[in-house]
């Protein structure tokens, strides 16, 4: 459960009764109101817990009547907006031309979300290393983890290559108090990784 003291809580998800409503509007509205509350209260720190609070629409249901086990991801990724917007990443991003692209996710359900049921989004930063950034999501009721994802994201230029983190901390600075990535998560990581785009990557099953 978060502390108090450490949880930006932003209950940003309306009771939207269309059933027309998709991860695209709810990812707009997220932006609107990140951008808001940050006219208003500030920015954030870069290594806080952003909660968003959303709600399972029928559009994110499967045959089984809960929520589809590809949606927790697509949801997850509002929280990742949420953040980058609050902590002013996103600024910096678009001023310096920057871009973040998923390389690997990973995710653990352990219980279901039902139709209209609320649910917070907690999602922050859990480090670097020399390739990509990490950031852990998840789904929560009531200070119980529901499900949890972990993100393995990469920085890139759209002048081209990709971003260095000595480059990111020179234009941000380096965030105090965050964490160092838990040695499993080099471990999927790197388990988990294909090859590069320049490399072969042939379909052979085994």
């Amino acid at each position: 459960m978060v502390e108090p003291h450490n949880r930006i809580d932003a209950s940003v998800d309306p009771w939207l009764p269309s059933l027309l409503v998709n991860v695209i509007w709810r990812t707009l509205l997220i932006t609107v109101l990140a951008r808001r509350r940050v006219r208003r209260q500030g920015r954030i720190d870069p290594v806080a817990v952003g909660v968003i609070r959303l709600t399972t629409l029928p559009t994110d249901l499967d045959i089984l009547r809960h929520m589809n086990n590809g949606r927790y991801l697509s949801l997850f990724d509002l929280g990742r907006w949420d953040l980058l917007i609050r902590t002013g990443m996103a600024d910096a991003m678009r001023r310096h031309g920057w871009y973040a692209v998923v390389s690997s996710e990973t995710i653990t359900f352990r219980k279901s979300l039902n139709p209209w049921q609320r649910f917070d989004v907690e999602s922050r930063f859990m480090g670097h290393d020399d390739k990509a950034l990490y950031l852990e999501h998840r789904a929560v009721v009531d200070g119980e983890v529901y499900a949890r994802a972990i993100i393995r994201a990469r920085m890139l230029k759209r002048s081209g290559g990709t971003l260095s983190h000595d480059e990111l901390f020179a234009a941000l600075g380096r965030p105090d108090g965050l964490p160092d990535v838990a040695p499993w998560v080099h471990d999927w990581a790197a388990a988990s990784a294909l090859p590069s785009t320049r490399a072969d990557a042939p379909s052979v099953w085994r």
